[in-house]
Order: structure tokens, then C-alpha cells, then sequence
């Protein structure tokens, strides 16, 4: 029988079991080539500026502190709750830290910057006032029941002037060098570790792709073509590699280097190169996507979260305690504006009163654009992180061509409501709701 005498309907049935058995994720793939479209358009227009190994780096760099939140978001949204106070509590945060190091420690405790102490005494700080708010936020929603809205608005209002009184609205500075070094480019792990991490993340990327595979067929699931494993691990690791390799090649500044050579008494050898190599804020937003996805997919409290998502009162009759649930994710979201707060700051090199502004808006979008239903239930963990780069990637572009800020809030927002629509339109034609 030829392809020609197959009936519309036959030829689009075999299709779609052609991608049930290959188990592609249709959305995941357009969201990535929708970010591979945005990268091409901007790599013409820009003369390949876009795509060069300095814009890429500052990229990942600056997408860091929304995907953080993002990955937080995720939950919050699944459980039919918002957090519109992410950006106070980061910039509430932020001010704890830089009056811990620029004036609480050094006067109360004398330990000045520079000493061991300062980095993870300043770090705690801000994650300690970042959980706190956030239980907070979550105790007033789940055991007061006030509506998120009303107490995250509320807290978008407070946290940020809280802040501001606290440093009196000034812009804190220095900042320590041990803390500068969460922040990107005054901390990168060099080219050898680097393809070190890149290695051991490939091979692990492979070993989870075939213990899931072998899993699978134990229980006797079907799977995916040998060839096709194949080809997803290729893609996989040849990505990661990839990634390295980009960072490796932009080089350190050479008035920085000698800088360096200088500082430690030395002369830096004559046509010295380094490259910058992964950074460590960006190191951690793997870490922190790891952990949520694993939390996600593995643990109780992720089956917990999407079954009060999908249905909340069928979650309480089962014996779920949505109330605490929903002061743990609300601690959790704050927890991981505290980190943002620590990576916000230290790529700044300073806490200046407006950090985090509008980053609420920004983590809500990443996270929808992501794929998290509005409606609770759904959403994944690096869907939400290829929201934020998706966004960070369009400000970016847009800001190499010379667009300023308004248009280019436009454009971010007809993206936002776009997405929504495409999803919403995705959901219809699988018969979800």
C-alpha cells in the first residue's frame, strides 16, 4: 500500500502514533524552537553579535535570579495560588545583606570585609528573611484563608520600603569578594573544571536516560527505538558540551588578567589567554532545577502539590493537609527569593534600592510561558526555565538593536499573552482542560 492510499485520517493517525512512541513532548519542542527562532532573528539583525561567546555568557548570567524564582513559581501556580511579592522579598533581602556586610557586622561584631565569616553569615541572613516572609505569606493563605492575591499585593507594597527604610534608601557598597562571587562574572569555575562538570554532566544526563529506559521495560512500559534513545542522548550530551565549550572561549579581559598577576606579585607571560569558563550562579540554577525537579517527580511533597493543584478539595478528603502544604511551598518560593537575592546582588556588586523590580511579573511570565496552567495541576520545572531564557533572550536582543525599555516590556507582554494562547489552543486539541 503507497502513503497515497491512506485516507487523511489513517495518515494522521499514524502520525500521531509515530509520536507517542517516540514520546516527544510537542510543547516543549515548539517552546525550544521558538527560542531558536528568537536567537536566529536577533543573530541576523545584530551581525552575529547575538550569538557571540561574551553576549552568551552575560545571557545565562542575567537569566539566573528569574529562573530561580520561576522554578518556585511553578509550585505556587500548580497549587492555584500567585506570589506577587517575589521582587520585594528579593529586594528586602538584599538590603538584610548588604547591611549585614557594609554596616551591622563589621560595627556590632567587628569583623570586617574580607573576613571568612562575612560571605555565609550575609548569605543566611537573606535566606533566613526570604523563608521566613515567604511562611509568612503562606500562613496567612492556607490558615487565615486570605486570597494569595490579596496577600502577596499586600506584600509587594511592604517588603520593598521595608527595605528601603532599612537602608535608608541608599545604594550599599562594597561589597564582599568572597560573596562577589556568586554573582557571574567574578566567579567562574575556569576552563578545566568546567569541562570537567561537562563531562560528568553528560554521562549523567546518559545514565538517567537509560535507567528510566530500563525501568520501563522491567515493568514491562513500552519504549522508545533503541535509535531514538540514541539520538536524545546524542542531542543531550552534544548540548552540554556544547554550552561549555561557548563559555570556555570568552576570554578574560587581558587588563583584567594583568590585574591579577599584579595583585598576586607576579608578570602575567607574555600572550596569556583564559577563558571565563561555567559560572558558578549558573552552576547553582542547575542545582536548584535539579532539586525541584526531583521534588517534583519523586517525592511526596511534589505528588502532594499537583494533587491539590488538580483538585483541591478531593486532595483534603484524601488526607492531604493543604493548609501546612501551602505554608511549605509559600517557604519554599521565599527560600528561593532569598538565593535570587544573593545572585541579584553579587552580579550588581551592590544593593541598589530598585533590585528586583518587576521581577514579580517576569518569574509569573517565565513560569507561564513555561507551561504552568493558571489554572493549577500543570507545569514543569524546565519549562519554566526556558520561559525566563526565552525572555531574557528577547530583552537582551532587543536592547542590542537599540529598542528601549517600553518597547521592549511591549513585546515581553504580547509574548506572555501569545503563549497563553498557543497553550490554551495545545490543551483543546489534546483534550486537556
Amino acid at each position: 500500500m503507497h502513503m497515497s492510499d491512506l485516507s487523511p485520517a489513517s495518515a494522521s493517525s499514524s502520525q500521531r502514533s509515530l509520536i507517542a512512541r517516540l514520546e516527544i513532548d510537542l510543547r516543549l519542542l515548539g517552546m525550544i524552537g521558538a527560542f531558536a527562532l528568537v536567537c536566529l532573528t536577533f543573530w541576523i539583525v545584530t551581525d552575529g553579535r547575538f550569538l557571540s561567546a561574551r553576549n552568551i555568557f552575560n545571557l545565562t548570567i542575567q537569566t539566573v535570579s528569574v529562573a530561580i524564582m520561576a522554578t518556585g513559581m511553578v509550585f505556587v501556580i500548580v497549587c492555584r495560588h500567585i506570589d506577587l511579592s517575589v521582587g520585594a522579598i528579593l529586594a528586602l533581602a538584599s538590603a538584610v545583606m548588604g547591611m549585614m556586610q557594609a554596616r551591622w557586622l563589621p560595627t556590632t561584631f567587628g569583623l570586617g570585609l574580607g573576613h571568612p565569616l562575612i560571605a555565609p553569615l550575609t548569605m543566611l541572613s537573606g535566606l533566613a528573611v526570604g523563608t521566613a516572609i515567604g511562611a509568612l505569606n503562606g500562613w496567612l493563605v492556607g490558615y487565615q484563608r486570605i486570597p494569595a492575591f490579596i496577600v502577596t499585593l499586600g506584600g509587594l507594597l511592604i517588603w520593598r520600603y521595608v527595605g528601603w527604610y532599612l537602608t535608608a534608601g541608599q545604594t550599599i557598597a562594597p561589597l564582599d569578594q568572597t560573596f562577589l562571587m556568586f554573582g557571574g562574572a567574578e566567579g567562574t569555575l575556569g576552563v578545566a573544571l568546567s569541562w570537567i562538570i561537562g563531562a560528568v554532566a553528560s554521562a549523567a544526563a546518559i545514565w538517567v536516560q537509560y535507567s528510566a529506559r530500563h525501568r520501563r521495560r522491567q515493568h514491562g512500559f513500552p519504549t522508545r527505538p533503541v535509535w531514538a534513545e540514541g539520538v536524545v542522548m546524542l542531542l543531550t550530551s552534544g548540548a552540554i558540551l556544547g554550552f561549555i565549550a561557548i563559555l570556555n572561549s570568552y576570554q578574560v579581559p587581558q587588563a583584567k588578567l594583568r590585574r591579577i598577576f599584579e595583585a598576586r606579585g607576579e608578570v602575567m607571560p607574555e600572550g596569556y589567554m583564559q577563558g571565563y569558563g561555567l559560572p558558578i550562579s549558573v552552576l547553582i540554577l542547575i542545582f536548584v532545577a535539579i532539586v525541584m525537579a526531583v521534588i517534583a517527580s519523586r517525592t511526596r511533597l511534589g505528588r502532594y502539590i499537583f494533587a491539590t493543584g488538580g483538585n483541591p478539595d478531593a486532595a483534603e478528603l484524601s488526607g492531604i493537609n493543604t493548609r501546612l502544604l501551602t505554608v511549605k511551598v509559600f517557604a519554599l518560593m521565599g527560600f528561593l527569593c532569598g538565593l535570587s537575592a544573593i545572585i541579584a546582588q553579587a552580579r550588581l556588586q551592590a544593593h541598589p534600592n530598585d533590585i528586583g523590580t518587576l521581577d514579580e511579573l517576569r518569574v509569573i511570565a517565565a513560569a507561564v510561558i513555561g507551561g504552568t496552567a493558571l489554572s493549577g495541576g500543570i507545569g514543569t520545572i524546565h519549562g519554566a526555565i526556558l520561559g525566563a531564557l526565552i525572555m531574557q533572550s528577547l530583552q537582551s536582543g532587543m536592547a542590542m538593536v537599540g529598542a528601549d525599555a517600553p518597547l521592549q516590556n511591549i513585546v515581553v507582554g504580547v509574548v506572555l499573552v501569545l503563549a497563553v494562547w498557543i497553550d490554551i489552543q495545545y490543551r483543546k486539541r489534546l483534550g486537556m482542560r
